[in-house]
C-alpha cells in the first residue's frame, strides 16, 4: 500500500471565495446503464447547504485561529506586564525598607526634640540656618519617600486590575469563537449526513437525483490538470489488496469528508452519470487523448451526462456510497470507461505535472 501523504489546508482558502451559492434543480439525463434519473428536487438544497456551512466553518476557524494568535499576542504582553509589576512590587519594597530606615534614624536621634533643643541652644544664627535646613531636609526626604511609596501602590494596583482584565477579556473571547466553531462544526456534520441520506435512498432506488447546479468558484487555473480534490489525506492506492475489492484496489482513495466538492481532474466530457452498484453514485470523464477518469462513492453531482467540463470544475460532492467503508473519493484512471482497463493514478497524474 502506497503510505500516505497529507497536503496543507487550502480548502477553506478556496471556499472563502464563494460570494454566493445557486442551485438550479435539473432533471438529468440516464446514465451509461440505462437508469431513469428523478428530477431533483427541494432535497437538492442540502448540497447547497453543506458547502455553504463549508465556507461558514471556514471563516469560523479564521476567526478562531485570528483569536489564537491574538491570544498568543496577549499572553505575551501579559507576561510583559506580570515582570513589570514584580519590579513595581520590587520598587514598592525597597520604598518601604527606606522609610523603615529614616524611621530608626529618627528613633535614634529622639525624634524631632533634639532638633529643637539644638536651635534654641544655637550660638550663632549660622548654625541656627543650619538646623532649620536640616530638619527641613529630613521632612523633605520622609514626604518624598511616603509619595513615592504611595504612587507605586496606585500604579501597582492598576496594573494589576489591567492584567486581570485583560486576561478575562481574552478568556471570553477565545469562549466565545470556540463556541461559535464547535456550532458552525455540529451544523456541517447534520447537513452533511442529511446529504448522506438523500444520497443513499437514491442509490437504494436505482434512481439519481438531478445535478445540483452550484455556482462554481473562480478558479483561474493555468495548468490543465489538477487534483481531484483540494485537500485530502491519501488513503488506499491503486493495486492495494484486501478484503474490500475482489482483486486489487483498482484507484486511488482520498480521505475527505462528505460534501467536499469533487474537481474534474482535466478538461472533457462527461460520458457517465450513475448512482448503483459498488461505486455508488459515480462520474465519468473522458478526456482528449482518449484516457478516462471516474469519480466515486459521491454524495451528490453537478453535472449531468453530456456536459462538458474544464480542469477544475466542481462535478460532485463527495460521499460514502455503495461499497464504502467511510467518507472518501475513489479516483481512478483509466483506458476505457469500463472497469478492468485503470493505470496507476499517481504515476499518470505525476506525469502531467501533478504530485499527488
Amino acid at each position: 500500500m502506497r503510505p500516505s501523504r497529507r497536503h496543507p489546508l487550502i480548502l477553506p482558502v478556496l471556499l472563502c471565495a464563494l460570494a454566493v451559492l445557486a442551485v438550479r434543480p435539473t432533471t438529468a439525463a440516464g446514465d451509461a446503464d440505462g437508469v431513469a434519473d428523478a428530477a431533483a428536487g427541494p432535497e437538492s438544497g442540502a448540497s447547497a447547504e453543506v458547502v455553504r456551512l463549508y465556507e461558514e466553518a471556514s471563516l469560523a476557524t479564521q476567526r478562531y485561529e485570528a483569536g489564537r494568535r491574538a491570544a498568543e499576542v496577549q499572553r505575551a504582553r501579559a507576561q510583559r506586564l506580570e515582570r513589570l509589576l514584580e519590579r513595581e512590587r520590587g520598587d514598592i519594597a525597597a520604598l518601604h525598607g527606606e522609610l523603615g530606615r529614616i524611621a530608626r534614624a529618627q528613633y535614634r536621634t529622639g525624634g524631632g526634640v533634639p532638633h529643637a533643643v539644638r536651635l534654641l541652644l544655637a550660638d550663632s544664627p549660622e548654625e541656627l540656618m543650619r538646623g532649620q535646613h536640616a530638619i527641613w531636609q529630613a521632612d523633605l526626604a520622609v514626604d518624598n519617600t511616603i509619595s513615592k511609596s504611595r504612587r507605586a501602590e496606585a500604579r501597582l494596583a492598576a496594573d494589576e486590575a489591567k492584567a486581570a482584565s485583560a486576561w478575562q477579556a481574552l478568556e471570553r473571547r477565545k469562549g466565545e469563537l470556540a463556541g461559535i466553531k464547535r456550532g458552525v462544526e455540529q451544523r456541517l456534520e447534520e447537513a452533511q449526513w442529511t446529504l448522506q441520506g438523500q444520497a443513499d435512498a437514491s442509490v437504494a432506488a436505482g434512481a439519481c437525483r438531478g445535478a445540483v447546479r452550484l455556482d462554481q468558484p473562480p478558479t483561474g487555473y493555468t495548468q490543465p490538470w489538477v487534483a481531484p480534490v483540494e485537500t485530502y489525506r491519501l488513503s488506499a492506492g491503486f493495486g492495494s489488496g484486501g478484503d474490500r475489492w475482489a482483486s486489487r484496489h483498482t484507484g486511488q482513495d482520498f480521505a475527505v469528508d462528505i460534501g467536499t466538492p469533487v474537481r474534474s481532474a482535466g478538461e472533457g466530457r462527461v460520458v457517465k452519470v450513475s448512482c448503483g452498484g459498488a461505486f455508488g453514485i459515480e462520474v465519468v470523464v473522458r478526456h482528449p487523448g482518449g484516457y478516462y477518469t471516474q469519480y466515486a462513492h459521491l454524495a451528490a453531482v453537478t453535472v449531468d451526462q453530456g456536459d462538458r467540463v474544464t480542469a477544475g470544475q466542481w462535478i460532485g460532492q463527495s460521499g460514502t456510497t455503495g461499497n464504502s467503508t467511510g467518507p472518501h473519493l475513489h479516483f481512478e484512471v483509466r483506458l476505457t470507461p469500463q472497469l478492468g482497463s485503470g493505470v496507476d493514478p499517481l504515476e499518470w497524474m505525476a506525469e502531467r505535472g501533478v504530485t499527488l
